[in-house]
């Protein structure tokens, strides 16, 4: 177990590198298609979820269903996607929130 996790993040730790490395150096931001084929040829990973920020910027989860491994990114409006956080072990989740106080249904 303990070979396992530490295989899995020296994994991580290569895939940040090569991101950095990707990316720009020392930037970890790129076009949006650039970045979403990037995340998809190298690391299998495809978009989970997607919202809007506060400041308009478009908040998208990408994850591998196979390795576990998942990326945060944020695009602003000028089309520039940014790798905001990565990890391991993913797992997605179908949990029903509590109700509000107050409602019924």
């Amino acid at each position: 177990m303990n070979n396992r996790i530490l295989t899995l993040s020296l994994g991580i730790g290569a895939i940040l590198l090569s991101s950095q490395h990707a990316f720009g150096q020392g930037q970890n931001c790129a076009a949006h298609d650039a970045v979403v084929t990037r995340l998809a040829t190298a690391y299998g990973e495809t978009r989970h979820s997607i919202g809007f920020a506060a400041d308009n910027s478009v908040v998208e989860v990408f994850a591998s269903d196979e390795t576990g491994t998942w990326t945060i990114t944020v695009t602003t409006a000028d089309g520039t996607t940014c790798l905001v956080a990565s990890g391991q072990t993913f797992e997605d989740m179908a949990a029903t929130l509590p109700l509000a106080p107050g409602k019924d249904t």
